[in-house]
Order: C-alpha cells, then structure tokens, then sequence
C-alpha cells in the first residue's frame, strides 16, 4: 500500500495527531453516534474537545482489485495525485493552500478500499474542508503531475526489483491466489503505468467514489450538525452508486513449497493455511486460538519454542489476514540458513500440537486478558486511530456497539471452540515459502 501525504506547515499538528483521546477512550468506552446529513451521507461521529483538533477518515470499497486489466496501478497512481491540483487549483497553488490551512490529509488504495484521512485545527476547519472538497469531488489529474508522480512510482518499482524480500512477497501473492486480482502487484509495472491515461484516472474517481459504498468516521472538536454539514460539503455531490467490477471469491492454492534462491544472510520462511472469515461465528476462537500460537507476540508457543528455547529466530509471529475476498492464516519468521529447515520443522510440529489438543485453561484465560486489555492501547489511542478503527468496524460491518460487546465476545470462547478451530484450520496442507541461500537447511 503506498500512501501520499499532503505538506502541512503546522508541525505540531502531526505531533497532536498522537496526542491521546479524552480518558473515556483509554477504558474503551468512546461514545460513539451515528449521524446522518441532510443529503443523507452517513458517519459515526465522538466528539471529544480534549484538543482543538478534528480527523476524518473514509473509505470507498474497490481498491487495487477494480484496476481494468494491462493498467495495474491505476488505484495507486490515482492516490498519489489527489495533493496536485484540483478544481482551479493546480499542483503547487493546491499544495501551497493546504499548507496554509494547516491541514494534514492523506490517500492511499489497498487491494479492497480506496483510503482518505484529514487532520484539520478546528479554528481553521472551514478552510481545510473547502480543500479537502475539492480534492475528493475535482481532482484535475493534469499532465505534468501525472507524468512525474508516474515517473516516481516507475522509479520505486525498479528500485525495488533488486529486493529479494518484494520479490518473494511478489512470488508468495502469485503462488497463493493465482490468477486472482489479489495477485496483481498493486504499483503496477512500468509497461501498465504507461497504458494509463488522465482519462483512465477520470474514469476510475467516478467508478469508486459514490455514496453507497461510503464509510466515515469523525472524531473531535465538533458537534453533530457541524459534522453533518461537513459530510454534505464533502461528499454530498458524489454519484449514490458505485460501479464496481465483480470480485470474486479466491481459492488459496494449498500445499505448494515456493522456494525463492538468493545468496542472503538469513532465510525467510513463510507459511499458510485457510484463515476464517471476519464474519464466520468461529472468528474470535480462531483470534484467541492464534495469540496463543503465534499473535501474542512474546507470551506465544512458537516464540517460546522458536527464539526463547533454541535461539532459532529473532521473533516469529503468526496471524490471521481477511481480505474481503479471501482469509488465511499466516506463519512468518527468518533464522540462519543452515537451520532453516530445523526451525521449519519446529514450526509444523507446534501447529500439530495446537491442531491436536489445542491451547490449554490456563493459556485460553491468559489470551483473554491480553487481548481485552490491548484494544485501547493499539486502537483508541488517538484522535486519529479512533478515526480509523471505526471506518474498519463499519467496512466489517460489526455494529456500532462492537466496542462495548467486543470484551463479551472474547470472553465467550470455550476451550471447545478454540480447539475445534484450531483443528479446522490445521486440518489442510500449508503452502511454504523458503527465501534464501538455495542450499538452505541442506534441503
């Protein structure tokens, strides 16, 4: 995902960005409200004057996916050119008002949504949304800018054609989900970048940027009606419906051993299984389940086993991944090449443990605590990740109560649940990934 932030000469401002939310927000109890403006733009709203400080985030579904064939990179080029000019603004005049307006606003595309965020001073939010407007509503797309922000991202590509690690990432994507748009590479290739026209840019902001599938989340200095005039102002005149191209569901390609040849320090290994889908009832015993084996950082099996016992890995982690169109659960570490195959077979046995017997009492109550006790931290910490979390809780479609039901939830899997979970998921063949030297582990 390649994001493009807007300059801000009002430095403080990235430093309040982080400031913490009011004390509500540190015990996860952010009072959220859903609001409606009078064109019928939808959001959720915590008004919090902690700072005089005001964020919005969106999302439009149809990221990288929606990219028409032989002009991959169409989503993230279009990103990239929302800071270069719009309606009678071109590139430097636009970029010289937010300045002014000091006003922090970011883009960016992943594979199923097209992101936008905007940190603005209440005192000068009038300002600031007249840009961000314009941004999101007239973005010109001229030639010039075009051309260079092209040129960079041509740049980028080739640069990181010499990393073997996005090489393998490249060869992991493909091997995984074949010829599905999630393995198209998102920056496209210099040859795709150039079939792209200002028309193609024109063409794809009209496409994906409408009302239906539109999520906002605002936090901050600013009431109700305030945030509902905003929500009118900025994208009150967006077409209601998108146009999307079907996406369909991707098969994991299972049971393949992808090895990627280069003479590197270490060997990087990389392993999949089936994930389970945010929606699907099992979800949070496959979350519990997988802190214990892999999600809990330095509390887990595989850490304990991999780095705390034998001194394989600096860290090895496992965790789910849920696109809107696949889910997997993922196994990722790096050792020394000569033990490669060692700490690959230490791996899999702990993933047969687990899909065996299961986490234990004692590890099934200790996830519970750790995993309540950390949301606020890594989500509510801020204006900004209020913001975010709560545009990814409405794309999740997981209820604006999610918050307060979240701790219930966790708290309601059995050690039945997690263990039967955890031989569901383990019960199909990885595929693995083995980067490095090609004698790795002398295999």
């Amino acid at each position: 995902m390649t994001t493009i932030a807007l300059r801000s000469a009002a430095a403080f401002l990235l430093i309040i960005l982080s400031l913490p939310l009011a004390v509500g927000a540190a015990r996860a109890e952010v009072d959220i409200r859903e609001i409606t403006s009078q064109k019928g733009v939808k959001a959720w709203l915590v008004e919090d004057y902690t700072i005089p400080l005001i964020a919005i985030n969106f999302a439009f579904k149809g990221g990288t996916t929606q990219d028409p064939a032989g002009k991959e990179g169409l989503a993230n080029l279009m990103t990239s050119l929302f800071d270069e000019g719009a309606g009678d603004l071109d590139s430097d005049a636009f970029q010289e008002a937010i300045d002014d307006a000091a006003a922090e606003m970011r883009f960016s595309a992943t594979r199923d949504a097209v992101y936008g965020s905007v940190a603005l001073l209440a005192e000068q939010r009038d300002e600031a949304i007249e840009l961000v407007r314009l941004a999101i509503n007239q973005p010109r797309f001229d030639e010039d800018p075009v051309s260079r922000i092209k040129s960079q991202i041509v740049a980028s590509i080739a640069s990181r054609e010499l990393d073997p690690q996005t090489q393998a990432a490249r060869k992991w994507m493909e091997g995984l989900y074949g010829d599905h748009p999630y393995a198209r590479r998102d920056q496209g290739t210099e040859k795709s970048l150039a079939a792209v026209r200002a028309d193609d840019l024109k063409a794809f902001h009209r496409r994906v940027f409408a009302r239906e599938e539109l999520h906002v989340g605002i936090v901050g200095a600013i009431d109700a009606d305030t945030a509902g005039q905003v929500l009118d102002k900025l994208f009150g005149d967006l077409p209601e419906k998108p146009e999307l191209s079907n996406v369909a569901d991707a098969e994991l390609n299972l049971g393949q051993e992808i090895r990627v040849a280069y003479d590197l320090p270490q060997t990087s290994l990389q392993l999949a299984w089936p994930g389970v889908k945010r929606t699907d009832p099992d979800f949070f015993a496959a979350y519990v389940m997988n802190h214990i084996l892999g999600g809990g950082s330095f509390s887990s099996r595989l850490y304990n086993e991999v780095r705390e016992k034998r001194g394989l890995a600096y860290g090895v982690n496992s965790y789910l991944v849920n696109y809107d169109h696949a889910s997997a659960l993922s196994i990722s570490t790096a050792t020394r090449p000569d033990r490669a195959l060692e700490t690959l077979k230490i791996i899999r046995d702990e993933v047969e443990r687990m899909a065996a017997s299961g986490p234990t009492p004692e590890e099934l109550e200790a996830a519970k605590k750790t995993i309540i006790g950390g949301y606020a931290v890594n989500n509510l910490d801020s204006s900004a990740a209020v913001a975010s979390t709560l545009v990814e809780l409405q794309l999740s479609e997981l209820g604006i109560d999610y918050i307060q039901r979240r701790a219930r939830l966790i708290n309601a899997v059995t050690l039945e649940q997690a263990r039967s979970v955890a031989a569901r998921v383990f019960s199909a063949e990885p595929s693995v990934m083995i980067v490095g030297p090609e004698d790795a582990g002398g295999g």
